[in-house]
């Protein structure tokens, strides 16, 4: 094993920022790169002195990914990684942890020899205090990880990943292991270990959670200072009590004034409050610092639309299932979560579904700061077991938890087209179970709306979506355009050859979206696939545009999501190729999304950004 010395810093070699972008301390060190590896077929190998160490691996990129060099995409039960690296000496007063961004599915860890724990769940993080484990006198420090990930388990969240040895209709490749960065982080003894930010409009507030760890000491302070753009808002001090702070942080209200709307949040304007946070002990000692960021933004339903800061806003979205070529769900670098940012704005999309796929807090953190609206859904297990409710909902709890404070979330969607619950129509338990998860998500978050089962067959939520792949703009307009449309949508219409709403459940008065249409392919390439095919890019670009001119002006639709960023493996049906390519000029693409629109030059590479003139 090679020894490597860690170095602190804001950007690893691989050039990922701070992973975790909303509770930043100054030093940390980034554990991606090489590791040795082994793949484990049967998964027999049960402590690390079994192990075999053939390979070397780059992390944090799944072994089935050419970026990873392993790139073996068959069958295999647990992968181990092993690392030998010297920690920097720390203060007494100091504690390390080590951090995972997202390990897939069951990840058991040691430290120089010592088992630290466990942590099940593929699109969570999770750490450990392993200060006690580390030599004081030569920081040196061996890591080895097991992920074991039963390729063909259906009882487990596992969003687009095939269970076939060979990627079929709309799944794609696996990803075992580690897939997000690895990171060791300095902390005090006594220092914050997790915070909330729950903007309330109403009020023009900003609720704050705060939460204590490490040493107990009789009285601790916080203090919080607000900013934007340079500009103080508030700088309080509360006494921490039993380890936490509550606290309503009221702002100064501008009126009637246009100039409020300098303050709020959204992708046309995506004003950003910075936050720090001193954590200070009983004899005005300073603990701990982070920084942090919020915003004051709101997102409702109210009768038939969706309100974003208690306006009615139309949702321009575009369905993205976040995997590239050669590292599937690991971005190559932070620059590329950047860019996909970009390019939805570009393209005219004032928001993405991220489907199937808990997204890197590095790409919501871009979308936070350049202002792109995300609609977020668990991946889905493909059993309904007990088991399954009971995972599915634990790794739910986390995601809900780590994403809580991210402006740019406006939409929880727990289940999408009843997949993990085959038989929603005829179930009463299956249908329970959609409740019981849209009841848990809103009392989890009141602060969005929720869709308990995203496609079809709705039994619990705050918005019908609808997923329709019709290929003919003439039918989607007589479908979604008629008289009495309401009425007859509900009760006759079969998209999908699903019904839309389960008889006995109320769907009055909710806003209706268009959350999956479209799918066109245009592909060269042999075993593609997509909805609605088309030789060239002149064809594509005219079907593409006539779809987008029925769909935009369909009254009866609150927003609307097309199907898809960029081409997915076998799926040809995206916007861009694969690689980021767009296959129609972006100025076309942004024209039919957007309609009468407005264009500007914005951004240090020139993007065409493009506004809905209002």
């Amino acid at each position: 094993m090679r020894l490597v010395q860690l170095d602190s810093n804001n950007l690893d070699h691989v050039g990922r920022g701070y992973p975790r972008p909303q509770l930043r301390r100054e030093h940390w060190y980034s554990l991606n790169g090489e590791w040795e590896f082994a793949i484990d077929a049967n998964g027999a190998w049960q402590v690390p002195a079994d192990v075999k160490w053939r390979d070397r691996i780059q992390v944090p990129f799944s072994p089935e990914t050419l970026a990873s060099g392993i790139a073996d995409s068959g069958l295999y039960r647990a992968v181990w990684y092993r690392r030998q690296v010297e920690i920097p000496r720390t203060d007494p007063n100091e504690r390390l942890f080590l951090r995972f961004g997202a390990v897939d599915y069951a990840a058991k860890v040691w430290v120089n020899g010592t088992w630290v724990g466990n942590h099940r769940g593929g699109y969570t993080p999770f750490s450990f205090d392993i200060t006690s484990l580390i030599d004081p006198s030569s920081g040196s420090c061996e890591i080895i990880v097991c992920a074991d990930d039963d390729p063909q388990d259906l009882a487990k969240p596992r969003g687009k990943q095939d269970w076939q040895l060979e990627p079929h209709s709309i799944w794609y490749p696996r990803t075992t292991g580690i897939w997000q960065t690895v990171w060791i982080e300095r902390v005090p003894r006594t220092a914050l270990s997790r915070m909330t930010f729950t903007p309330q409009l109403a009020r023009w507030e900003i609720g704050i959670g705060a939460w204590m760890e490490g040493d107990a000491r009789e009285r601790l302070r916080l203090s919080v200072t607000l900013s934007s753009r340079g500009t103080l808002l508030a700088a309080d001090s509360y006494t921490v009590v039993s380890g936490e702070v509550h606290r309503r942080v009221a702002l100064s209200d501008p009126g009637i004034d246009d100039s409020r709307n300098e303050l709020l949040w959204s992708p046309h304007a995506p004003n950003l409050i910075d936050v720090q946070m001193d954590l200070w002990g009983e004899r005005d000692e300073l603990l701990d610092r982070v920084t942090s960021y919020t915003a004051l933004r709101s997102a409702t339903v109210q009768g038939d639309r969706f309100l974003l800061n208690n306006r009615p806003y139309h949702l321009r979205m575009v369905l993205d299932q976040g995997y590239w070529p050669e590292s599937g769900l690991t971005a190559p670098d932070d620059a590329a979560l950047r860019r996909d940012v970009e390019l939805a704005k570009s393209m005219g999309f004032n928001g993405v579904r991220k489907h199937q796929k808990i997204e890197d807090p590095r790409y919501l953190y871009w979308a936070d700061r350049l202002g792109l609206a995300v609609w977020e859904e668990m991946p889905s297990a493909y059993r309904f077991t007990t088991d399954s409710v009971r995972r599915t909902t634990r790794e739910w709890f986390e995601v809900i938890a780590r994403d809580y404070s991210h402006p740019c979330v406006i939409t929880l969607v727990p289940i999408n087209e009843s997949w993990g619950v085959p038989n929603l129509p005829d179930s009463l338990t299956e249908r329970h179970y959609v409740q019981a998860l849209y009841f848990l998500t809103r009392t989890l978050d009141s602060t969005r709306p929720v869709i308990g089962n995203d496609g079809w067959e709705s039994v619990a939520t705050d918005i019908i979506g609808i997923h329709d792949y019709d290929d003919r703009p003439d039918r989607i307009a007589r479908r979604y355009h008629a008289e009495e449309v309401l009425p007859r949508l509900f009760k006759r219409e079969r998209p999908g050859g699903r019904v839309l709403v389960l008889e006995g459940h109320a769907h009055a008065d909710q806003p209706i979206m268009l959350t999956e249409f479209g799918g066109i392919a245009l592909s060269r390439e042999q075993g593609t696939w997509g909805y609605a095919r088309c030789r060239t890019p002149e064809e594509f670009a005219n079907r593409f545009r006539q779809l987008l001119d029925v769909v935009r002006d369909l009254q009866v639709f609150s927003g609307f999501c097309y199907t898809q960023f960029a081409d997915t493996y076998q799926e040809a049906n995206g916007l861009l190729f694969a690689d980021r390519t767009p296959k129609i000029p972006i100025e076309e693409i942004a024209a039919a999304v957007c309609g009468r629109i407005a264009v500007r030059s914005d951004g240090p590479e020139q993007l065409t950004r493009l506004d809905r003139v209002e």
